[in-house]
């Protein structure tokens, strides 16, 4: 099948990969030309604008676009659908809010142009072992793309999830749930370091034990455990963790439905603290202590 890639960040670039390696033939369109050469080295056909990359499709033509949320989906979209015909298909696989994707799908529909959401999961390790996807739209159109979603994801990797905004809310609700996991891998293994036991644990080993049929054996666990036999102490790794937007839109959806997600909520609040060096509520809370206990407040060290 041939289809655009637009969008060779680290995710987008491996996709491309995995598909040309699938027997597919891709068209790749990125901002920087660089980019775009380093592709076509590897057998993609190259495009160095949105009208080039759609003439070099054939009917009905698929449109896959990995960029970053927001805006510059916006602006492509546009961009592609100037010259895009009735039928074909523009893929958002970004990590897009889903009442987002209800918006372009409308915009779209009096062109007659189609539109699917792709929420996309596999990070740097999908070029080999597959991503995860989740897919929304009509399911005519997830029918016509299932042969990329074949070579893109690892055996029953991928899901049609239901109308427009559904794969997105899928992912947004995966991400929520990694949020939560990871704060909850954080906070053990800093329980287990600042432990009377923490001088003598290897916790590399620790999380080597877990991953040997633990019932919190994970893959994330065997990140950490990659991590900590690199670095032991994280030392060169800043604790500062950003959020691309998911747990938020989860925490809101979550408030908006009434259903209780507590951990996710927290995880999505230390991830707020982390950015934060230091906080000020974290001031108060001292200042506080001091007033009704007469307890000290440590001087700044530094």
């Amino acid at each position: 099948m041939r289809l655009a890639m637009v969008g060779l960040g680290r995710m987008g670039q491996n996709m491309a990969r995995r598909l040309i390696r699938g027997g597919h033939e891709v068209v790749v369109y990125n901002r920087s030309p660089d980019k775009i050469e380093l592709m076509v080295k590897e057998g993609a056909v190259p495009a160095y604008s949105p009208q080039e990359a759609v003439a070099k499709l054939d009917p009905p033509r698929v449109v896959w676009l990995m960029l970053p949320a927001g805006e510059v989906v916006d602006r492509h979209v546009d961009a592609f659908a100037e010259s895009l015909e009735s039928g074909d298909i523009i893929i958002d696989g970004a990590n897009s809010n889903f009442k987002d994707d209800r918006r372009r799908a409308e915009a779209l529909q009096p062109r007659g142009i189609h539109y699917l959401d792709a929420g996309v999961s596999g990070g740097i390790w999908g070029l080999e072992q597959g991503f995860c996807t989740m897919v929304g739209g009509d399911q005519a159109d997830f029918r016509e793309i299932a042969p990329v979603l074949e070579t893109l994801a690892p055996p029953e990797g991928y899901l049609y999830c239901g109308p427009t905004g559904a794969g997105h809310f899928v992912k947004m609700v995966h991400n929520g749930i990694e949020y939560a996991l990871m704060e909850a891998y954080g906070e053990g293994f800093d329980l287990l370091k600042r432990s009377a036991f923490g001088d003598g644990l290897d916790l590399g080993r620790v999380a080597h034990l877990w991953n040997q049929g633990s019932v919190i054996r994970s893959w994330l666990l065997e990140l950490l455990e990659r991590a900590l036999a690199e670095d032991p102490d994280l030392a060169s790794t800043p604790g500062v963790v950003a959020d691309s937007g998911e747990g938020r839109w989860a925490v809101i959806e979550a408030v908006e439905s009434g259903v209780s997600t507590p951990i996710i909520a927290q995880s999505l609040f230390r991830r707020f603290e982390s950015q934060q060096p230091d906080v000020f509520s974290n001031r108060v809370l001292a200042a506080l202590r001091k007033g009704f206990g007469g307890h000290t407040v440590p001087k700044d060290s530094s």
